[in-house]
């Protein structure tokens, strides 16, 4: 749950594009930009999904949403904004379980 501010920001995806840096095309010179033939797939390195993403500021677990600093779970349970921690909710009448 994000604030109507924070909205404009979730216009982005998480994670990047593992082409746009190399290309799919040869070129000029003749030399493949892309992947290699007859590479050792294991001795490369991998693109990793989960290398820049951040951990939650309460619970520490990692968070798939660009910008954000708390948790989906953590910010519904504290009624806050999950990218700029604004309370949003008000959860003094809610009954919520730690289960």
């Amino acid at each position: 749950m994000v604030c109507e501010k924070c909205e404009a920001k979730l216009k982005h995806v998480v994670t990047a594009d593992p082409w746009k840096h190399q290309g799919r095309s040869s070129d000029k010179a003749g030399t493949s930009a892309g992947r290699k033939v007859n590479e050792n797939k294991i001795l490369t390195a991998r693109f990793d999904p989960t290398k820049g993403l951040r951990k939650c500021r309460i619970c520490q677990s990692k968070i798939h949403q660009d910008g954000a600093y708390y948790c989906q779970s953590c910010a519904y349970k504290k009624g806050i904004c999950g990218m700029c921690g604004k309370k949003i909710l008000n959860t003094k009448s809610y009954r919520q379980s730690a289960t």
